[in-house]
């Protein structure tokens, strides 16, 4: 088994080595003005980018729009990109300022549909059967979830939802590996109290 497991990490090694490869060469010719390269590198990322986005808002046409903003200001700075870093954490970061930013500017904190149902279940164990209390469930998650502020609750759904690595989220938000640690940790400690404290007044 453990030769297996080390194969496997060897494989995802080399594919991960090759995507990056791969970005590095597309950016590199975007930077050409060759655009197909450029829409190579929109094809690669835009799913997993608009459902990031989605994490943070509930509105099909905004995140189309934070969307193509993101690629448009990728495009514009690619000049400024460092070769030597890698291209998703670059995007993802400038994605992800975008998003926070249009709260800050709206004033308004709009969170939806932060979990599945299976990453629900990593929380809280939900009734199958009938529909209505997994639903109110979910509201209720996503109450509680709104009350953790802004710092932790981004890491949270970057890494606990979207599966991003801790080195991943380090280069989005720009900040320590160890930064980011404690804040996932602290945004589960406080997720646990809210929903506990919830639990208890219900």
């Amino acid at each position: 088994m453990k030769a297996k497991s080390s194969l496997s990490s060897e494989f995802e090694a080399l594919v991960e080595q090759g995507s990056q490869s791969s970005d590095a060469r597309l950016v590199e010719e975007s930077k050409k003005g060759d655009r197909d390269a450029f829409g190579e590198l929109v094809q690669r990322y835009e799913r997993r980018l608009r459902r990031v986005i989605g994490r943070f808002i509930n509105d099909a046409d905004i995140i189309d729009d934070l969307a193509q903003e993101t690629f448009l200001r990728v495009y514009e700075k690619l000049d400024q990109f460092d070769p030597s870093r890698r291209f998703s954490p670059w995007l993802f970061q400038i994605g992800v300022n975008l998003t926070l930013d249009y709260h800050r500017k709206c004033k308004r904190r709009i969170w939806a549909v932060l979990f599945t149902d299976r990453s629900a279940d990593r929380w809280i164990e939900a009734p199958e059967a009938d529909p209505r209390p997994v639903q109110n469930l979910q509201l209720a998650v996503r109450a509680t979830i709104n009350l953790i502020p802004e710092k932790y609750r981004t890491v949270l759904v970057l890494r606990d939802m979207e599966n991003f690595s801790t080195s991943e989220i380090a280069a989005i938000l720009d900040r320590k590996e160890a930064t980011i640690r404690w804040r996932l940790a602290e945004a589960r400690n406080r997720f646990q109290e809210l929903w506990e404290k919830r639990q208890r007044n219900e």
